[in-house]
């Protein structure tokens, strides 16, 4: 909820109109951004500003134009000093040493972060609103946003990810409707120069197909198979390791990094759940101890012929992110964990 004015009606009426479009604001954000932590605490910003600027609201736009013109103008704000977030494959060519130790990024390179789908899902039932939502949260295309200048990314996220009029675009940013356009246009080139437009698309986390490369992902580094991961890859699969510049492309080199961490049966447990409209496992390793600490999150890219991409992010902390503790994954029930979208 925003901070509370205090009592009264129109604080009342703010929060009833205001707060059901939080999940697309932080959305909305985390697509400028790239990072959850900062599109949280600029919704919040958001909220804040539109809370105190409410009484001179006169509709001359409905209130989700007006709440997204502010949110916007906070995430440039937020932009100005800030490079891209990136993930290692847009910092340099594939590594050449599958046997090599991984290749630290150094200390200013700032990581795109995934999202929990739980966080921006909206409560609608509406199944195209959900897979149009997923789509336009994908690792791929957020990654590839990244590489444009703010004010482009922003008419290229408010035009074509959420359909705004380039009239609306242009209040918005304090501009004319030409300027969106050519801004627009601009925006296309970058993402063509950059191959964006050939990105191939994940399959939906609740398709057969994805849920069963998954799940046979997640037997494969339980059960320490080294021949059941490989069959579930595609020949030109690729492999991310995050926080490192490490990136691998191509199923064989994949294979030879990943064998070197899969250890023993039992080493690795893992919770299916659902990042970037994607579908996702968090990851926990066995200590000497036996216990099983939080490791970090891996989100596949899925298709009818295997898995093309695996972006693994070595974070402990997102295991909370996705409602789970940072030890002792979830038990399994009747042999299988639930398939978790938080």
């Amino acid at each position: 909820m925003p901070p509370s004015p205090g009592a009264g009606p129109e604080s009342a009426e703010f929060a009833r109109l205001a707060e059901p479009f939080r999940r697309e604001l932080l959305a909305h954000c985390y697509r400028m951004l790239g990072s959850l932590d900062e599109a949280e605490d600029l919704v919040q910003e958001t909220y804040l500003r539109a809370w105190r600027s409410y009484g001179g609201f006169e509709g001359r736009s409905s209130l989700r134009v007006w709440l997204y013109r502010i949110a916007t103008n906070v995430c440039l704000t937020a932009m100005e000093h800030r490079g891209r977030r990136p993930l290692p494959s847009g910092l340099g060519g594939p590594g050449e040493d599958p046997d090599g130790a991984p290749v630290a990024a150094g200390p200013g390179v700032t990581w795109l972060q995934p999202i929990p789908d739980a966080l921006v899902t909206p409560d609608s039932a509406d199944p195209a609103a959900i897979v149009a939502l997923r789509e336009s949260l994908r690792l791929a295309l957020v990654a590839s946003l990244q590489y444009l200048p703010a004010r482009q990314r922003a008419v290229l996220i408010l035009r074509e990810v959420l359909a705004f009029r380039a009239a609306e675009v242009a209040t918005m940013l304090d501009t004319t409707t030409a300027a969106v356009k050519s801004t627009l246009q601009r925006a296309r080139a970058r993402l063509d120069e950059v191959g964006a437009a050939g990105v191939e698309q994940a399959g939906e986390p609740g398709d057969p197909r994805a849920r069963a490369l998954l799940e046979a992902y997640i037997a494969a580094f339980e059960n320490a198979d080294v021949a059941a991961l490989e069959r579930v890859l595609r020949e030109d699969a690729t492999l991310e390791m995050v926080p490192s510049r490490t990136w691998f492309d191509g199923r064989r080199d994949c294979m030879r990094y990943v064998t070197r961490f899969l250890g023993t049966p039992g080493d690795w447990r893992m919770v299916p759940v659902v990042a970037n409209g994607q579908p996702a496992a968090a990851a926990f390793l066995r200590g000497e101890d036996g216990t099983h600490r939080a490791f970090g999150l891996a989100v596949l890219t899925t298709t009818y012929a295997g898995i093309a991409r695996i972006t693994v992010f070595g974070d402990p902390g997102l295991a909370a992110r996705f409602g789970l503790g940072r030890s002792s994954p979830p038990p399994r029930i009747g042999g299988r964990d639930h398939f978790r979208t938080v």
